[in-house]
């Protein structure tokens, strides 16, 4: 049995146990790649950062679970820091699915440790309320009468935050992070019928279907899988925004490789069978 013939009946478990190394082995020596900022980014950061500190609210809505987080969550904490860094007031929505809420407490907890922020003030978090599209829809007339008290129950009507925030209209920017078609749902609905500014943070498998959008301007910017979060990242670095941990940087080096050697079966697989065949042919 020849290279080729072993190569194409090699057991499964040895390609499991190479993209287990090729993840493994890059974190653990500390693998960084380069990363260059792509425009649909560097057009949301600049749209974030166009926010008046300590004025109306960037609204960032978590319509992620715990299936798509790997990629999300550096997104929406990367953000968070460009914001608390900035005085940029937020108002976290725990999103259109109750999943969503978590991940926000998750990169409210991360972050808010290494600033001095104080909730109701710098930022406001609202859980969930069944509706979905009716939600967005509601908000677009009132914030307040939409949810009435934030997530850790406490009315609206009582946090500074949203003292001159009724709907819309006192919110310059909505950023939505999914990994599903949510962000169209806020285009349609917040953006079409209220003229809301809308930007999208997406998974990579879902970042194709998005560019009409993005290129006729219904986005304002977008992040497109963990490259999108590493290339935040480096964008808040190059701004002086203190960073903990940058979660998308660290992974890039795993991703990368990993990618890598999946071209690399493929490849091989290919040649593998197109080589095997011939010959079988003139035997």
């Amino acid at each position: 049995m020849g290279f080729w013939d072993r190569f194409l009946k090699m057991d499964r478990r040895w390609v499991f146990l190479m993209i287990g190394l090729s993840v493994l082995l890059p974190l653990v020596a500390g693998m960084s790649m380069p990363t260059r900022v792509t425009p649909p980014v560097q057009n949301l950061f600049d749209a974030i950062n166009a926010i008046e500190p300590e004025g109306k609210p960037l609204l960032l809505s978590f319509d992620f679970d715990p299936s798509t987080e790997p990629e999300l969550l550096p997104m929406a904490t990367a953000i968070l820091r460009n914001c608390f860094a900035k005085k940029i007031r937020v108002i976290l929505y725990g999103g259109l699915y109750p999943q969503g809420v978590g991940m926000a407490q998750l990169a409210l907890e991360e972050v808010s440790e290494e600033f001095d922020v104080v909730s109701g003030v710098d930022y406001a978090f609202l859980g969930y309320v069944p509706g979905v599209g009716a939600v967005v829809l509601s908000m677009g007339e009132d914030i307040k009468r939409t949810f009435e008290r934030d997530y850790y129950g406490v009315d609206l009507d009582s946090l500074p935050l949203l003292a001159n925030v009724r709907n819309y209209e006192d919110i310059p920017l909505v950023v939505d992070l999914s990994g599903s078609s949510i962000p169209i749902l806020w285009v349609l609905y917040a953006g079409a019928r209220y003229q809301q500014q809308v930007g999208v943070g997406t998974t990579a498998v879902s970042a194709a279907q998005y560019y009409p959008w993005l290129q006729t301007g219904q986005f304002v910017g977008m992040l497109g899988g963990l490259k999108g979060a590493a290339e935040y990242e480096k964008l808040n670095d190059q701004m002086g925004v203190r960073q903990a941990r940058k979660r998308a940087t660290i992974g890039m080096g795993s991703q990368s490789i990993a990618h890598l050697l999946i071209i690399v079966l493929i490849v091989l697989g290919n040649v593998g069978y197109f080589i095997t065949r011939v010959r079988k042919r003139s035997e």
